[in-house]
């Protein structure tokens, strides 16, 4: 039998890249793999789709499977399903990954609606060679005591390798609702009755809050007794103790994927009001994260929308950051709102800019409400409200003595409730129960654990 905590547990998790972009569960998954190797577990995580981005040292396998470009190629082109293996490893080349991991891919749910299906049928889709091939790669990696996979869009790998490696099959849940909403209506009716289907294949889902579990295991049809919530954890490392900036203009700051369901909008409209008063000092609006290219007229025009009323001189878009300039980033900004529309299931920047000793100004939904109540590191405002949302930056704004004291909160309630160390140690609990196949208990609940000491 493997101890719950303490024996050394072999794991095989697999992360989906995302190209060139920094994508929030990619650096999740890596950093989990990082510590969970550091705790003394052996990991081999394994890339599909490209290489993953990362900002922190990349532990992923070199190799990857279910290789982006064959998988489109299957899916768009029939003669492409029936091609020799010589063929098809032109395209897993390192040249061509290579290539690939340069390029802006698309992520659009609307485009990529049928290749999701396809992939959530596993090796009755399209992509039965790649499954195959996935399959037959991860069989020649060490021996592993459990497999985990990235979300619940790759459940379709879980009857397959279920039945090949012989192996408990564990599916984390962080985000994927995002993409299955901005699907056309039929495509997600479907995905979701495919992922239904395979959820008896899957030993355990650990939704990465305790509102994702609520809200996938409903909508996912998951019973109870399947899930363990292990909230996020971040590596601290580099985030020092924040120094006040003595002088010049408060910073409100924007840190995340620029694209309309994070809400930049609704900061921006929120800044326009809040200057209008005339009882703040100087402001300036300060924005950074991945824009990809079909967001670029989103930026623009809200730019344009600043500029109208004479913001232009306070705003400034810092562009995709790398690791020591976004926390460098987060330290030179004075309050931190990423005000989505979607209700968040993650939040890993928002904990970013809290480890920075931060204040943040968030909408009251999902997993921002968990972390703020559990910290004491912020605001919370009614989401869409953006009236509101001003008034809560312009009294952080004018009160610098609050923006001190929940700073501090902020710091201190990540270090005590959101590290990674933590997140590791949870997630091998759980996947030890899973490997010893043991049964997790009535919708086990470990954050209730964490948020209590």
């Amino acid at each position: 039998m493997i101890g719950v905590l303490g024996d050394r547990l072999r794991i095989l998790a697999i992360t989906a890249g995302a190209a060139n972009m920094y994508c929030g569960s990619c650096l999740r998954d890596n950093a989990l793999a990082r510590e969970l190797l550091r705790q003394g577990h052996d990991v081999t995580l394994v890339p599909i789709y490209t290489p993953t981005r990362t900002d922190e040292l990349n532990v992923s396998e070199r190799r990857v499977l279910y290789g982006g470009v064959n998988v489109y190629l299957q899916q768009v082109m029939p003669f492409f399903r029936r091609t020799p293996r010589f063929i098809d490893r032109l395209f897993d080349s390192r040249p061509v990954m290579k290539l690939l991991s340069r390029l802006s891919v698309s992520t659009d749910p609307n485009r990529l609606a049928d290749l999701t299906l396809s992939t959530l049928k596993g090796e009755d889709g399209f992509q039965h060679k790649e499954v195959a091939r996935l399959v037959d790669g991860l069989q020649h990696l060490p021996r592993a005591d459990v497999v985990l996979l990235p979300n619940s869009l790759m459940i379709g790998f879980a009857r397959p390798l279920s039945a090949a490696l012989k192996l408990p099959i564990a599916v984390t849940l962080q985000g994927e609702d995002l993409f299955l909403d901005g699907m056309p209506a039929s495509e997600r009716r479907e995905a979701i009755r495919l992922i239904q289907e395979r959820v008896p294949f899957v030993d355990g889902f650990l939704p990465v809050s305790e509102y994702y579990a609520s809200y996938m295991g409903e909508l996912l049809s998951i019973p109870p007794s399947k899930m363990a919530v292990v909230p996020l954890g971040i590596n601290l490392e580099g985030f020092a103790e924040r120094v006040e900036r003595e002088g010049g203009p408060v910073a409100i700051g924007y840190f995340a994927r620029v694209a309309p369901e994070k809400g930049l909008h609704n900061l921006v409209d929120a800044y326009r009001l809040l200057r209008k008063r005339k009882d703040l000092p100087p402001t300036r609006l300060e924005v950074a994260g991945y824009l990809g290219r079909e967001h670029r007229l989103y930026l623009a025009r809200l730019e344009k929308e600043l500029a109208k009323d004479g913001l232009a001189g306070e705003y400034r878009y810092h562009g995709t950051l790398d690791r020591k300039s976004k926390i460098d980033f987060l330290r030179s900004i004075d309050v931190f709102s990423v005000p989505t529309d979607y209700v968040e299931s993650k939040g890993i920047s928002l904990l970013e800019a809290m480890a920075a000793g931060v204040p943040a100004v968030q909408p009251r939904h999902g997993t921002f409400t968990e972390v703020l109540e559990a910290t004491g590191g912020g605001r919370l405002v009614r989401p869409g409200d953006t009236q509101e949302l001003a008034e809560a930056l312009a009294d952080l704004v004018l009160d610098s003595r609050a923006r001190r004291e929940l700073g501090q909160h902020a710091a201190e309630g990540v270090r005590r409730h959101f590290t990674v160390e933590r997140m590791a140690r949870e997630t091998a609990a759980v996947l030890a129960k899973l490997a010893n196949r043991e049964p997790l208990r009535e919708k086990e609940t470990l954050q209730a654990g964490v948020l209590s000491n």
